[in-house]
Formats: C-alpha cells, sequence, structure tokens
C-alpha cells in the first residue's frame, strides 16, 4: 500500500474526529493553544492506537468487531451529545454565556475512542495487505492531530457566531454523527445517505 493511499485513508479516518473537534471549538469562550493540542493529542493518539490494535487482533476477531463497533460509538456519542442538550437546556438562561466550556479528560477519551472505531476495523485489514504498520500509524495520528488542531480553531471562530447556542449545536452535531456512524452500518434511516 503507497504513502499517499495511507494519507487518504488517515485523512478519511479523521473526519468524524474533525467535526468534534470543530463542537469543542464552538462550546470553548477561550481558546489557548492549550485546548487545541489537547484535542488533536487526543483524537490523533486514538486514531493510531486503534488501527494498531486491529492490526494486532487480525482476522481472529474482525466479525466480532464489525458486527456492533458502530453501536459503541452511536451510544458513546449520543450519550455526550444528550448531556450537553440536557445541561444546556436545565441551566436556561441563568447565568447566560457566563458559564465556561471546559474540555475535561473524561469527555475526550470518550469522544477519541467513539471517533477511532473505524479506525480499529481498519487496522484488521492491515493485517491482510503489506502494510507497515508502524509508518501507517504515525502518518494516521500526525494527520488526525493537525485536523483536529485546525477544526478547534475553526470551532473557536464560528462559536463567535453562534455564542449561546453553542452548547445545544454541539450535542445536536454529536448525536448527528452518531447516528450517521449507525446508519453507515444499518441504513435505519436512509436520509443521512446523503450526508
Amino acid at each position: 500500500m503507497s504513502t499517499l493511499t495511507i494519507v487518504l485513508i488517515a485523512f478519511g479516518l479523521s473526519m468524524d474526529a474533525f467535526a468534534v473537534s470543530v463542537t469543542n471549538g464552538i462550546m470553548l469562550k477561550q481558546v489557548k493553544l492549550r485546548e487545541p493540542l489537547k484535542v488533536g493529542f487526543f483524537f490523533g493518539a486514538f486514531q493510531a492506537i486503534m488501527p494498531l490494535i486491529g492490526w494486532l487482533v487480525g482476522i481472529k476477531f474482525q466479525k466480532y468487531i464489525t458486527s456492533f463497533d458502530h453501536w459503541i460509538a452511536f451510544l458513546l456519542l449520543s450519550f455526550i451529545g444528550g448531556k450537553m442538550l440536557y445541561e444546556s437546556i436545565k441551566s436556561g438562561d441563568k447565568n447566560e454565556g457566563e458559564e465556561d466550556f471546559s474540555l475535561e479528560n473524561k469527555t475526550l477519551l470518550l469522544l477519541a475512542i467513539a471517533t477511532s472505531i473505524d479506525a480499529l476495523v481498519v487496522g484488521v485489514s492491515f493485517a491482510f495487505l503489506n502494510v507497515s504498520i508502524y509508518e501507517s500509524i504515525f502518518i494516521i495520528g500526525i494527520i488526525t492531530f493537525i485536523i483536529c488542531f485546525i477544526g478547534v480553531l475553526i470551532g473557536k471562530k464560528c462559536g463567535a457566531l453562534l455564542k449561546n447556542n453553542a452548547e445545544i449545536i454541539g450535542g445536536i452535531v454529536l448525536i448527528i454523527i452518531g447516528l450517521k456512524i449507525l446508519n453507515e452500518h444499518t441504513n435505519i434511516i436512509p436520509i443521512l445517505n446523503i450526508f
């Protein structure tokens, strides 16, 4: 497999993480260098680790992984998105715009796992191909890091326009991404195929 092919795979795998990074950027009141670095690190690390795990597991467990990976991603993203919606509605108008959203490690960990499950399956396919796994995971991790770093900055620019609705929009985006991942495997909501 060529380096260009791996770069294209890395871009494809990082798109869900990019969307979540933009959402994180939207919800942050202030973005210092630390936040994009943290988001990039979490997502880049998991996008790199998951193919390695998939490669190590190989064909032995492929049918088990692919039968439920989309459900795990859907549940994690829907849970976090639902929690954001609930907290936004619960807080209502009190302290409007005063409460600062923070990127907790626990939340980033769940988001990173949810958006990197597809990378696990890609890693399984790497086991059957003539692929340098260490070069592949390095490329995937670096590209995801850069894309997510930029995503947070883009989200911050959008957040200034959205102001107090950022948390609601962020929750909805996460739920939609979860539904999209689920739909790619089950096709239970055909309208989502246009995205």
